[in-house]
């Protein structure tokens, strides 16, 4: 049921941050409310990073309703985590995905490589990127449905790598893949070119991801009955 907007007003100016912050992510919430959340200070230890977390902003920014002026804010707010989340959404202009692609955090370029608005040659670009998460996440949006990627960008990809380290009729090729980062195998497991013998030893892979991703290549694959 859709929360009516003066709802949703007041509780964007609740005094529990986690009321506001579920809110800033409501789809449903109007821009001007966004707007208001957006220059929200509530913060929450993360004890995985160990550091105070915006947590308002932070859904502020990947609120695809959200306005660009807003938007475009929150992608130069001083903490990486709220710049991640801007760079995430996918009303994201190219101006400022141009921007976020070359951003000191590797964590913000991540969102970006993974980020369904970035064009083809940002991606490029993201695919050379020194650290490896950011050119496996290229792989994973180049292996998504209606991907606008070229297929010479898998060429510079860990993927690649993947592929030229297993022998030719190898009969244990996840032997090479499983030493490979998470965001590399669930990568192989999405490509549509990966031989379907590799996707079923990656159907067991102990991470959940690449084994979801595996299975449901199975799944598309099995034939359908009558």
């Amino acid at each position: 049921m859709r929360c009516p907007e003066d709802i949703l007003a007041l509780l964007a100016r609740d005094a529990d941050g986690f009321v506001r912050a579920a809110v800033a992510i409501n789809q449903k919430t109007p821009a001007p409310i966004l707007d208001e959340l957006a220059g929200d200070q509530m913060t929450d230890y993360d004890y995985t990073i160990n550091k105070n977390r915006y947590l308002v902003r932070e859904a502020v920014a990947r609120n695809p309703q959200i306005d660009l002026d807003a938007l475009s804010a929150l992608s130069s707010d001083q903490d990486e985590h709220v710049r991640s989340a801007a760079a995430s959404n996918p009303q994201m202009p190219p101006g400022l995905l141009d921007k976020l692609s070359r951003d000191a955090s590797w964590m913000v370029r991540d969102k970006v490589a993974r980020n369904s608005a970035t064009p083809e040659d940002l991606l490029n670009y993201l695919s050379a990127d020194r650290i490896m998460d950011v050119r496996a996440s290229v792989a994973l949006n180049a292996g998504r449905p209606g991907s606008p990627v070229g297929a010479g960008i898998g060429q510079k990809l860990e993927v690649r790598e993947a592929w030229l380290k297993i022998p030719v009729g190898s009969e244990n090729p996840r032997g090479t893949i499983s030493s490979l980062a998470w965001r590399v195998r669930e990568a192989v497991a999405l490509n549509p070119n990966t031989p379907m013998t590799i996707i079923e030893k990656l159907a067991d892979d102990p991470d959940q991801s690449v084994a979801l991703a595996s299975r449901r290549r199975m799944a598309k694959t099995r034939p359908q009955r009558p």
